[in-house]
């Protein structure tokens, strides 16, 4: 039975399912989903790209900065936890960088919290001893060190709503093909909007993520000292509510085409949404994770030293300078300011702040 038929004997056996739950099923559903399934998904022969996918560099800075939380932090064990990590070549660029400090990096906790098997099977062949996976945060509870994840939130399944004269979800139904139906929302997500402060206007058609405020909500809870980096596409609530985005920010991936056609491909096409980063600093802080900053990826990048990471390129390798700067620049150009970081803490002081924060992006929360 194909991913669509399953989905369609959903609907006539249960009635219309919400969108949250069709997303769900597209992209998580055993062994035909999107990301469940054996399908290229990742580079040249996928349908997008990743930061590490274009140069070892982005891997370089996130190490830096994981060096350098784990010198705030102050003690030798330290315990790194990736969070969806794709194909493993964000993984390895770390632990390459973390390898050159002996001092950390034997004391190293390496972890993989990764829901595809097919995916954890690729990332065991490129990483071996150095890492270990778990199948829950909840293996991790108590620890010390960083969480971090790329490009995850953006793929959590998220309920889709309209505003009429009262909130209004979105449901999907099956006649002679999918079709869309409005039901009344619930109250948690009536409250999300009343606890970011946010009136939609009537006819504004958003997501809300409440799986996203379940996951920061578990890492406030299993951290007991350390930071959360969050790097995805999206914004603060002021920008994300803004009249031009009035209908939403779904989009598809497939074959790097991008296209709003959410009911074609079923299983096939990799489906998005952009991040509330205020949701999830307002979610974080009523569990224990305060807020250090909002930056995007260029800034991140600059404030770690790309700069200095360039010039020893150009020193060391001036044949290959080219080949290795152009994929930066495209990280710091095309994608810097798309893609922003959020880094959160929870019980400890870092009172002269963290490098990827000290240029001042333009982005407050």
């Amino acid at each position: 039975m194909s991913l669509t038929d399953t989905i369609i004997k959903k609907i006539k056996q249960q009635g219309p399912i919400s969108f949250r739950d069709f997303m769900e099923i597209a992209l998580y559903y055993p062994g035909l989903g999107y990301y469940t399934s054996k399908k290229d998904k990742i580079g040249k022969k996928g349908d997008y790209y990743t930061s590490s996918n274009l140069t070892p560099a982005f891997g370089e800075m996130m190490g830096r900065q994981l060096e350098e939380m784990w010198g705030i932090i102050g003690e030798k064990k330290f315990t790194v936890v990736e969070m969806g990590a794709g194909t493993g070549l964000l993984s390895l660029d770390v632990i390459e960088y973390l390898k050159k400090n002996p001092e950390i990096f034997n004391y190293l906790d390496y972890c993989i919290v990764e829901k595809s098997l097919v995916l954890q099977n690729e990332q065991k062949e490129k990483l071996g001893e150095n890492v270990r996976w778990c199948n829950s945060l909840n293996e991790l509870s108590g620890m010390t060190g960083c969480v971090f994840s790329n490009e995850l939130v953006d793929a959590f399944p998220v309920h889709q709503v309209v505003m009429e004269e009262e909130l209004m979800e979105v449901f999907v139904d099956h006649e002679d093909g999918f079709v869309e139906t409005l039901k009344p929302a619930s109250d948690e997500l009536n409250s999300y909007f009343v606890e970011l402060g946010i009136v939609l206007p009537r006819g504004f058609r958003t997501e809300i993520n409440l799986d996203a405020l379940h996951w920061i909500q578990e890492l406030g809870t299993i951290i007991k000292k350390g930071f959360v980096i969050t790097i995805d596409y999206g914004y603060p609530s002021s920008e994300l509510y803004q009249d031009y985005r009035n209908r939403g920010t779904l989009m598809c991936y497939h074959r790097h085409i991008a296209s709003e056609n959410l009911y074609e491909y079923v299983g096939e096409q990799d489906i998005t949404s952009h991040v509330n980063f205020s949701a999830l600093s307002h979610w974080g802080r009523k569990n224990g994770l305060s807020l250090c900053g909002l930056t995007d990826q260029a800034h991140f990048m600059l404030g770690l030293g790309i700069d200095e990471y360039l010039k020893k390129v150009q020193e060391n390798d001036p044949v290959n300078y080219w080949k290795k700067m152009l994929p930066i620049k495209t990280l710091l150009m095309e994608m810097g300011e798309t893609f922003k970081i959020l880094i959160q803490k929870k019980g400890v002081e870092c009172n002269n702040g963290l490098s990827c924060l000290k240029l001042h992006s333009h982005w407050k929360i």
